[in-house]
């Protein structure tokens, strides 16, 4: 949706089916497409594409899984594609991921809060191109919400600094997405996080043609 607001036109690419995906969709192995390898149902070729976004499985990095080694570690054989195709290319990822260079995002880049609550989220973007970090604010003054995979809580300890869950109405509210599931709202990142990085690809993509 970031992607989509910056200015692109978005074909989103998955293995599993994604009811909810909103814009042009492809059951298929991401990596096959990039390879080559996977074209039964593709009808298109890497050369109509600009850029390319990648977020390969986050659980062999993310602190939240209780074992990694039970989860492929995809982040490598798709940064090594994506490097081969020549185009620019972005991968997403979890704090953890073997990232080595580009920007690191936050909420609070965005101003992603509601009274009382900000949004910690930080993900990694791995960029071929370089692109302008912001600064964190994060706020001592009220409490972090930080949203996974296990639960929205209702209940919270009466603490203003402590970091917790939130409902799934207040997840929604802050990531700026109300198309998901509690399980997809979980695993995305906010709109306002791609519309950051979309904006720059544009910048890179004007400036080379």
């Amino acid at each position: 949706m970031g992607y989509h607001r910056a200015g692109f036109d978005v074909v989103g690419v998955d293995i599993r089916p994604q009811p909810r995906y909103p814009f042009e969709f492809y059951q298929a192995d991401a990596l096959g497409i990039l390879d080559g390898s996977e074209w039964t149902e593709w009808p298109w070729s890497l050369c109509h594409f600009d850029a390319i976004h990648a977020s390969p499985p986050c659980q062999a990095y993310s602190t939240a899984t209780a074992d990694p080694s039970r989860h492929p570690d995809l982040y490598e054989p798709t940064k090594r594609l994506l490097t081969e195709t020549g185009m620019p290319w972005v991968i997403e990822n979890v704090i953890g991921a073997p990232y080595r260079w580009g920007i690191q995002l936050c909420g609070t880049h965005f101003g992603l809060e509601t009274p009382g609550e900000w949004l910690r989220r930080h993900r990694n973007f791995e960029t071929s191109d370089a692109m302008l970090q912001p600064q964190c604010r994060h706020r001592r003054d009220v409490r972090a919400v930080t949203i996974t995979g296990k639960c929205y809580l209702t209940v919270t300890k009466d603490c203003a600094r402590h970091s917790r869950q939130p409902t799934f109405e207040l997840a929604q509210q802050l990531m700026g997405i109300d198309w998901m599931t509690r399980k997809e709202l979980s695993q995305a990142i906010p709109p306002a996080y791609t519309e950051y990085i979309g904006q720059q690809l544009l910048e890179h993509l004007r400036d080379g043609i």
